[in-house]
Parts: C-alpha cells; sequence; structure tokens
C-alpha cells in the first residue's frame, strides 16, 4: 500500500480561518513538509495542536533534493502532509515538484482546501471576476517585467498577480506603462489581517499612491483589456504602445508590427504616428522617449 500526500491550506492571516480539517491532518500525519517550521509551530500553538509526526522543512532551496525522500517515505506507506506559510501549496509557493513525482509514481494526492489570496483579492477588487488569469510573481528586472506584462497587453480576462511592497511601485508604474494608466485596478494588503487595506483606482493613480511606500503581503488585481478598436486608438496611444515594447528590447519595426496588429490598423499609420510624434517632439525629447 502506498502512502498518501495531502496539501492543506493555511490562513492567509486570520488563523481562525484554518479550515476544520488541518487540525487533524497535522495530528495524524506521518511526516508534515513545511516551508518555514518555525512558523509551523506557530501555527499549531495557535490551534492548540500537537504534531506527532515528523517535521521537516521544504522550501524552494531544498525542494529538488527533498523531493525524492518524500516520494520514497509516500511509496512506503506514509501519510505526508505538506504546508506552506500561507495560502494553498503549489501555487506561488514550493509544492508542484512533489505533486508532479507523486502523481508520476501513481500515488494518491488529495487536499484540504483552505484560504486563497488569489481569490479573496478578486471577491474585494470589485473588478468582474466571471473569467481570470493569475499570473504571479512578475520579474524583477525592469525589462523583463515589460516583457512579460507586454505579453497579456490584449489579455481580456481579469489579472492577478503577486508583489513584494518593496517593487509595487515600479510594478503598477509599469502596468500603467503598458496597460494604460486608466486601467482599473486594486491593491490589496494584508488580506483577513488586522490592517487589511483594499486600494481601488486607476493604474496611474495607485502608482502615484504606491511611490509613498507600502507594506505588508501584496494581491494586485487588474481589469482585462477593453474591446478596443481603430477609432479608439488615437496616435498618442499607438506612440505609447510602440514606446513600450522598445523599452522591453523589442526593434522597432516589429513594435511597430505587433502594435498594428493588436490595434487592426495598417502598419503604415502606426508607423506615420511614430515618425510625427518624433518630429514634434524634436531630436532631444524624441531620444528621451525612445523614438529617436
Amino acid at each position: 500500500m502506498t502512502g498518501t500526500l495531502v496539501l492543506a491550506g493555511t490562513p492567509i492571516g486570520d488563523v481562525a480561518d484554518a479550515p476544520p480539517r488541518l487540525a487533524a491532518e497535522l495530528e495524524g500525519a506521518d511526516i508534515v513538509a513545511a516551508e518555514d517550521t518555525r512558523r509551523l509551530r506557530r501555527l499549531t500553538q495557535a490551534l492548540g495542536v500537537h504534531t506527532r509526526g515528523r517535521v521537516v522543512s521544504y522550501f524552494e532551496g531544498n525542494e529538488a533534493a527533498r523531493t525524492p525522500e518524500l516520494v520514497e517515505a509516500l511509496a512506503g506507506g506514509a501519510r505526508v502532509l505538506l504546508v506552506t506559510d500561507a495560502g494553498m501549496p503549489s501555487v506561488s509557493d514550493p509544492g508542484y515538484r512533489l505533486v508532479a513525482a507523486a502523481v508520476e509514481q501513481d500515488i494518491k494526492v488529495t487536499a484540504v482546501p483552505g484560504p486563497s489570496a488569489v481569490l479573496t483579492a478578486l471577491a474585494l477588487s470589485g473588478l468582474p471576476v466571471d473569467r481570470f488569469c493569475f499570473e504571479g510573481f512578475l520579474p524583477r528586472k525592469a525589462g523583463e517585467r515589460l516583457g512579460r506584462l507586454r505579453e497579456v497587453e490584449g489579455e481580456r480576462r481579469t489579472l492577478v498577480y503577486f508583489e513584494a511592497p518593496h517593487r509595487l511601485d515600479d510594478t503598477l508604474a509599469a502596468m500603467a506603462d503598458v496597460f494604460g494608466p486608466g486601467r482599473r485596478a486594486a491593491v490589496c494588503r494584508e488580506l483577513t489581517k488586522t490592517y487589511e487595506e483594499v486600494k481601488r483606482g486607476g493604474l496611474g493613480e495607485l502608482a502615484a499612491w504606491a511611490a509613498e511606500g507600502v507594506r505588508g503581503e501584496i494581491t494586485v488585481v487588474v481589469e482585462g483589456a477593453p474591446e478596443t478598436g481603430p477609432q479608439e486608438l488615437d496616435a498618442d496611444e499607438l506612440v505609447r504602445r510602440v514606446r513600450v515594447r522598445e523599452e522591453a528590447g523589442e526593434r522597432r519595426k516589429e513594435a511597430i508590427a505587433a502594435v498594428a496588429a493588436q490595434a487592426g490598423l495598417p502598419k503604415r499609420e502606426v508607423f506615420d504616428a511614430v515618425v510625427a510624434a518624433k518630429n514634434a517632439a524634436g531630436p532631444a525629447s524624441a531620444e528621451g522617449k525612445g523614438l529617436s
């Protein structure tokens, strides 16, 4: 008999949100694999439970090395409980490797559903939630971040991101640059905690707000792209979209072609808008805008 891998959701803030089954699984597991054993200890103390099985660390730094050890235990009949610091394992957290390895060995994998920052932020955002995409964390480097945002520039579904507080202002500014400053968004901070805050507004407005400094765990929800036709994109917007693509490393010819295709316009029309902007700005200003 092989064992069972249990993925358990943990509170994202308020410990009272812990699913009732979590306590029973913590007490009954043969092995508890935790992203941070210290945080696990605080959680078990808050829940008033004791782990009878072996507790091991399972985090990004040792995930690849520890996975075979846990799979071996599962193959031998152990019940392994996987928990992360907050939310559901494997969702922008350790767990994917272990789940994939267990599935490959025909080992049973089940879950204890729990709180989710993604779904909580979506529900509180005030934005459409019938269709959405979870994009996780954006790259740290500015060029790579712009490139990733550019990939979903025309995405119609609501977008959800995780972000570190010290990078939030740069991320929102990049989003305003790619999606437009008026695109609606919501910054959800410290969800279910004492200082929970949901800040709603246009991306430009939110970027200015975040520049003053923001603390806590952050989830950003961004409205999907609206239906746009050629008549809705003026020359300034066409030029802005080309500039964003160039700043992300794309050559101007390819940037113009991509913007034209997305807007449903002839490439010549976008090219003419870029040239007109360059001529109107003058050499110095055009160089500053990336249009020289």
